[in-house]
């Protein structure tokens, strides 16, 4: 069996993976964990953040919204404008705005300095995800890619399940300000590690602007970033206000918020595993089951979610329906581009950050003018309509 050299090298199938290597992708994950976990921490944080800087629930929203759309503009722009400079440099140079950001919203004196440095943190998160597939490709042989592309998103999918509730509960026992300054900290951790860990991986080649649209060529890409966005769009339209929903529909106490979403973070690992498991025998069905089991948890949430144990169900469910969907989405994406997955994942970064953007958006909206009942049908109804765009649009998924 060939060893693997600590430079970018070719590498085949019979080439073994040394121990550095994975433990550098491991570092890569938790820079992804810490990143999507700033990105979304202000969700579970909303009610607190908002009566600190004195705005209503719909504007401390816009901290959702604004590093979202940041995030869905860097991601594919940032590749290009950085050319061949060497990826893990790039990606430590990221960290560092990362910690700057954290730095800056923890010790923000009014809303306006936390939306400056939201906007920091939304460059930092597009420009990371967008490079950590195109990272995970090239450190390991081929027939390792699926395991470290599994390694490196689940970061993402942690975050997405965890994050928040960890997050939580660190602003609930001390104070929101915190809980950014523990995940800058994070941030520094996992630059040293990469700086230590990660080989010298200079860019294979510059991702050109023109290649960015091209990918709307392929029919599996567009079908791909269509079910993206309105899973992702569906899911936090209504999680960035979960903590009123909780509060107002199901009669939960604030103290239980923080435990609770860390239930909703152990439902969303099951699920992320159990769609890995599903994603092998049929991507699309996958699909379709975890947009169904979704629009149904909150569609029934104002429904038998009106008492704390029915609230509780039913947030158990929504945790279990969204861990599925990073996975799934970033697989029916590798799967339709295996030639351009760098370009390919920077396009579906930038629509998945642009949903969670618009979401969040579209959510405060309906919070201030409707209620939160309202915006528990709007986030079902989107999520439904996924449902069958991925149902009918049969062949557009590889298996």
């Amino acid at each position: 069996m060939k060893k693997l050299a600590d430079g970018p090298v070719a590498l085949d199938r019979t080439t073994t993976v040394p121990t550095r290597r994975w433990l550098a992708l491991v570092a890569v994950a938790v820079g992804t964990f810490a990143m999507v976990t700033v990105e979304q921490l202000p969700m579970g944080l909303l009610t607190s953040i908002g009566g600190s800087l004195d705005v209503s629930a719909g504007t401390a929203g816009l901290m959702v919204t604004v590093p979202g759309l940041v995030a869905s503009a860097a991601a594919p722009l940032l590749p290009v404008a950085i050319g061949r400079l060497d990826r893990r440099t790039a990606l430590i140079g990221l960290l560092a705005l990362m910690v700057v950001a954290n730095a800056a919203s923890a010790l923000a004196p009014n809303f306006a300095v936390m939306l400056g440095s939201r906007f920091l943190v939304g460059v930092a998160i597009g420009g990371f995800w967008a490079l950590a597939a195109g990272i995970a490709v090239r450190m390991v042989p081929a027939a390792h890619v699926p395991r470290a592309v599994a390694v490196v998103f689940g970061g993402a999918t942690a975050a997405n399940v965890l994050g928040v509730p960890a997050g939580t509960l660190i602003g609930e026992f001390t104070d929101w300000r915190v809980a950014f300054g523990v995940l800058g900290g994070l941030a520094v951790l996992v630059a040293v590690a990469l700086a230590t860990l990660a080989p010298s991986l200079p860019a294979a080649g510059p991702v050109r602007l023109r290649a960015l649209p091209a990918q709307f060529g392929i029919r599996g890409v567009r079908a791909g970033v269509l079910t993206t966005f309105l899973l992702v769009g569906g899911h936090y339209g209504t999680f960035t206000f979960v903590s009123p929903v909780l509060r107002t529909v199901s009669g939960v106490d604030q103290r239980y918020v923080g435990p609770l979403l860390l239930a909703f973070g152990v439902a969303g690992i099951a699920g992320n595993v159990l769609a890995g498991r599903l994603i092998g025998l049929d991507l699309r069905r996958t699909v379709v089951g975890i947009a169904v089991l979704l629009a149904g948890a909150l569609a029934l949430f104002p429904v038998v979610g009106t008492t704390p144990a029915g609230g509780v169900v039913l947030l158990v469910l929504w945790g279990l329906a969204f861990g599925g969907v990073p996975v799934s989405v970033q697989t029916w994406i590798l799967r339709a581009a295996p030639d351009s997955a760098e370009a390919a994942t920077a396009l579906n970064t930038s629509v998945f950050n642009l949903a969670i953007a618009v979401g969040a958006a579209a959510g405060g909206l309906v919070v201030d003018a409707v209620s939160v009942t309202g915006l528990l049908w709007c986030g079902a109804g989107v999520s439904a309509v996924a449902a069958v765009a991925v149902w009918r649009g049969r062949g557009t998924a590889t298996r």
